[in-house]
């Protein structure tokens, strides 16, 4: 959309649905990788573990984050449903 050099309220909704599916996938895939490797995805001298989306400093950032997400999703879905409710009156 971006490309084609859309704009408004469909560009919005998209990409923050795109944000918040990112950071449930990170969140998903570096719990895998911790499964995987056991206990070494806890010592920090293993890459998956500076990399944690799990680890408590960044928990609570992302979980704000899709709030927002959430929030900006519901809101661009209220302004539709809104129009096309308005749009048969009359």
């Amino acid at each position: 959309m971006i490309d084609a050099d859309e704009t408004g309220p469909e560009l919005t909704k998209l990409s923050a649905m795109a944000k918040l599916y990112c950071t449930d996938v990170a969140m998903e895939v570096t719990t895998d990788a911790v499964q995987v490797l056991g206990g070494y995805g806890y010592i920090t001298e293993y890459p998956v573990e500076t990399h944690d989306a799990r680890r408590e400093d960044h928990a609570d950032l992302r979980r704000q984050r899709n709030q927002i997400q959430r929030l900006v999703i519901a809101r661009e879905m209220l302004k539709e449903n809104r129009t096309f409710l308005l749009a048969g009156v009359g």
